[in-house]
Order: C-alpha cells, then sequence, then structure tokens
C-alpha cells in the first residue's frame, strides 16, 4: 500500500485575484501618471510603445516590421556593417538581428560580402530592392514624422532632438 504524503492530502487553496472597486478605471494615455504627472521614463515608454505600433501599422502591407525598417535604415546610413554593429544600433539582440537579415537576405533586400580584411566578419548592405523597400517605408515613415512633430515649431522641434539625443548619450555613458 502506497502511503499519501502530507502535500498530497492537504485540500489545495485557490487564491482570487483581489477585485478592483467598481469605479476604478485605467487612465488613457495622456491622463494622471500617464500624462504630464507621469514618471519621464514611463512616458519615453509609452510613447515609444504608440509610434511602434503605429509604424507596424503603416508598414504592414509591405510586409515589413519596426525592427527591419530599423535595420535598412542603419544599413542604408552605414553600409558595410556586421550584424554586431547593426544590433548596437538598432537596439535589438544580436539573435534578433541575426533572424532579420536571414530574412531580409532571403527576400533580395540585402546582401552579406565577407570583409576585406577580417574575412569572418560579415558585411550587409542593401541591394537596389532593399533600397527600393526602404524608400516606400521611408514614405510612410515620414507621415507619422510630421505628426509627431506637427504642434512643434522647428525651435521646439529641435529642442527635443536635442535632449532626446542627450539622454541617449548620457545615460550610454554609465
Amino acid at each position: 500500500m502506497i502511503r499519501k504524503t502530507a502535500a498530497i492530502t492537504r485540500p489545495k487553496t485557490v487564491r482570487k485575484a483581489p477585485a478592483l472597486a467598481d469605479d476604478v478605471r485605467v487612465p488613457a494615455p495622456g491622463e494622471g501618471k500617464r500624462g504630464e504627472q507621469g514618471y519621464l521614463g514611463y512616458l519615453l515608454r509609452q510613447a515609444h510603445a504608440a509610434v511602434r505600433l503605429t509604424m507596424e501599422r503603416a508598414l504592414a502591407d509591405l510586409g515589413v516590421t519596426s525592427p527591419q525598417f530599423a535595420v535598412l535604415t542603419m544599413l542604408n546610413a552605414y553600409p558595410g556593417l556586421s550584424g554586431a554593429d547593426v544590433a548596437r544600433l538598432t537596439f535589438l539582440t544580436p539573435q534578433t538581428v541575426g533572424v532579420i537579415v536571414r530574412n531580409l537576405e532571403r527576400d533580395g533586400a540585402i546582401v552579406m560580402t565577407p570583409h576585406p580584411v577580417h574575412g569572418r566578419i560579415q558585411q550587409w548592405t542593401l541591394t537596389p530592392r532593399g533600397t527600393a523597400l526602404l524608400k516606400a517605408c521611408r514614405q510612410r515613415v515620414l507621415e507619422l514624422e510630421k505628426r509627431l512633430a506637427r504642434d512643434l515649431d522647428s525651435k521646439a522641434e529641435t529642442t527635443i532632438r536635442r535632449w532626446l539625443a542627450g539622454i541617449a548619450a548620457d545615460l550610454q555613458e554609465e
């Protein structure tokens, strides 16, 4: 006969999630802590999430994700980057960049060439198809950029760009 241990014979208690009051509602973006009273880090993340979702929707019918757009953009700006360089510039993991470059290469948007000195390093560049795809993506993303800056005069836009770039430079030093 098998003896049951105490753990097996004890009844299990089911914990219920705490009930929310009927009058509690989650604030919309721009309200409460999701607005001007919120933490700057949270507000930056909230804005980033909104921009990324809008960009994903704008690029969906082109079959391009926002990380793919970032990779294409960086390869256009800096041809011959390695996968590791692309990962650093796009804030993506090397594994994610590996998947993205394989898919973009398969689709004929980028091509790999070995580094002229360090043959083990793979350098990526856009193909004519990749350049055309990036151009189509950019038209849509530029509309989003215009929407982001529509209520800003040029001085305010310059100040915000300087502030955002300064944050990245300052915090990267730590």
